[in-house]
């Protein structure tokens, strides 16, 4: 009779091996993911605004904020509209007019955040593709999760995981012109004193700093509108 053929077994060294190269794979993936992600997540978030003229710097009174209601693209009509927390601040040491300009969305999930005040419906003021309405504003809250933020835009409760992001802006022969958005990890101090952590602007729910921004750099995309 024919001998049987014998078939070569798996051995528990065999199974040791083949384990341990298996979780090196693993980790090396864990680490390597979130690297690629935080190089190349740019690329995609970047958003290029349109700068945008409020109007005369006199328009806003010092210390209060005026909810600015304008059009990223007027040729898109309204589904371009966009809302800005505007506040003109004292004075810069430098004597510079200093503006704090938070956008309204939240950076949980991108739902309108709301001021947490009244709103001054009769001062309301009419720009060619802008409107300015005060409010008397110290805090601000999203209906849809409770996230709640501070006057300079920190995170004070809730699931947001950043403060509100800004807007960069300058003054045009006494006009105030809104520039790009920023994202914003902490900001210490208030009005023209205040040390804002600046970074690229990312969508709502990413990390900006901290050792978060390294593990989830990545996250589905937000409508920013």
């Amino acid at each position: 009779t024919a001998s049987e053929e014998k078939l070569p077994g798996f051995t528990r060294s065999r199974f040791l091996e083949a384990s341990v190269i298996g979780i090196n794979a693993a980790m090396g993936g864990l680490l390597t993911l979130p690297v690629i992600g935080f190089m190349v997540l740019p690329a995609f978030t970047n958003v290029d605004e349109e700068e945008v003229d409020l109007g005369p710097i006199d328009n806003f009174r010092e210390g209060e904020f005026v909810i600015a209601t304008y059009l990223s693209n007027p040729a898109q009509g309204e589904v371009s509209r966009r809302t800005a927390f505007v506040r003109k601040n004292a004075a810069a040491d430098s004597g510079e007019p200093s503006f704090t300009i938070l956008y309204s969305r939240c950076v949980h999930l991108g739902c309108p955040v709301q001021p947490n005040g009244p709103i001054d419906e009769e001062a309301r003021i009419e720009l060619e593709n802008a409107a300015l309405l005060p409010v008397l504003a110290q805090s601000f809250g999203c209906p849809c999760h409770g996230g709640l933020y501070d006057a300079e835009g920190n995170r004070r409760a809730g699931p947001p995981v950043r403060s509100m992001d800004r807007y960069t802006y300058s003054i045009r022969n006494g006009r105030l012109v809104l520039g790009e958005l920023y994202a914003v990890g902490n900001v210490s101090g208030t009005g023209a004193n205040a040390t804002i952590s600046k970074y690229p602007w990312s969508v709502p729910g990413t990390h900006v700093d901290g050792i978060e921004s390294w593990l989830y750099p990545i996250v589905p995309s937000q409508v920013t509108g």
